[in-house]
């Protein structure tokens, strides 16, 4: 269930719902995902918007198959 303390967001890339907490960045659920420097270029050439975790793990290995 998402509270609506924080920002309702869709994902710019399967359009599903998540909470953003940009202000609590740690407790956000794309800190989860740890992307190196290279892969959050290839992610930011793709995406202008705020992607979720699933959407994130899926372009980082998009990205490592890729290499």
């Amino acid at each position: 269930m998402i509270s609506t303390k924080h920002e309702i967001l869709h994902c710019d890339r399967c359009q599903s719902r998540f909470e953003c907490k940009a202000n609590s960045y740690t407790k956000c659920q794309c800190s989860t995902v740890q992307l190196s420097i290279n892969e959050v270029q290839y992610v930011s050439e793709l995406y202008d918007g705020c992607l979720c975790a699933n959407c994130l793990l899926e372009l980082q290995k998009e990205y490592q198959e890729a290499l």
